[in-house]
């Protein structure tokens, strides 16, 4: 039998990149699978994002992801959008179809998976308090209203990027989504049936910060998520623990996106149990 050696390529653009652990899980998923596939951490300033997608194409990369600050700025580079994605304005997934590059995003469904499949809610009917206006935020609000939650509340220091950030949602959902401008503490209700911190507040090496909530306030069995992996036990989870509440950590978001990027790329069922003990192992969590 002829050997081959050309390995499949993947990588993730972004700046900084050096606390991305994206890298650990897909390669683990990999090698589960027997898969000869490498995935590549690559740093990318703003300036050079074409040049990057460039060579993408000529090195026939299966694929790449996207993250900060590059979501938003790579569509005008690529040769089509995912309908979900447009919603949403931004991609932090990219797939090869043949000599095209389609623009996905998986942060939302990789959150409502991890919704369903490990804290066991349904967010159909709930009532959802979004803290933040950010890509993580406009993924999960989106993705919250079109698996119809009954009401979507984004909460955001900056009125301007909140109230249009919602505007512009609303009218591409048709969903019930409102905002409110974060003054001071905001004081979680008995109304919310989740709130999710989108915001990157207590992301190392900010290991000791908290978004300003009061939990005191939230009915028991308000499941309270964060989208901050990096640690997965965040000052607002311990919180929230604290009060007897349930959580939903940023492991589970990552994770999940991640394994549905993987299926995207390869065609194949993610190992997702594998990918999050390496992504756990890596982040000292294990």
């Amino acid at each position: 039998m002829a050997a081959n050696f050309k390995a499949e390529l993947l990588a993730c653009f972004g700046q900084p990149v050096d606390e991305n652990p994206t890298g650990v899980m897909q390669e683990a998923g990999f090698r589960e699978l027997g898969l000869n596939w490498r995935y590549l951490t690559i740093e990318v300033p703003p300036a050079k994002l074409r040049d990057a997608i460039a060579g993408a194409r000529a090195f026939g990369l299966r694929g790449f992801n996207l993250t900060i600050p590059h979501k938003v700025a790579v569509i005008p580079y690529l040769d089509e959008i995912a309908p979900d994605a447009t919603a949403i304005g931004a991609v932090n997934t990219v797939r090869r179809e043949g000599d095209r590059l389609i623009g996905e995003n998986t942060d939302g469904k990789g959150f409502l998976h991890g919704v369903r499949a490990d804290a066991g809610v349904d967010p159909r009917g709930k009532r959802a308090v979004v803290l933040g206006a950010g890509g993580a935020a406009r993924a999960i609000v989106t993705e919250l209203a079109l698996a119809g939650a009954a009401d979507v509340l984004v909460v955001n220091r900056s009125v301007e990027r909140g109230s249009a950030m919602v505007a512009d949602l609303a009218a591409k959902t048709g969903c019930p989504i409102r905002y409110e401008p974060w003054r001071g503490t905001y004081a979680v209700t008995a109304a919310a049936d989740l709130l999710v911190n989108a915001t990157s507040i207590g992301l190392f090496p900010d290991v000791h910060a908290m978004p300003p909530v009061d939990l005191s306030g939230a009915r028991p069995g308000t499941l309270v998520c964060d989208v901050v992996f990096n640690p997965p036990e965040t000052p607002m989870l311990a919180a929230a623990r604290r009060l007897g509440l349930p959580t939903l950590d940023g492991l589970s978001m990552l994770v999940y996106q991640g394994t549905i990027g993987f299926r995207l790329w390869t065609g194949r069922e993610a190992p997702a149990g594998v990918m999050k003990q390496a992504l756990a192992q890596a982040l000292g969590v294990a």
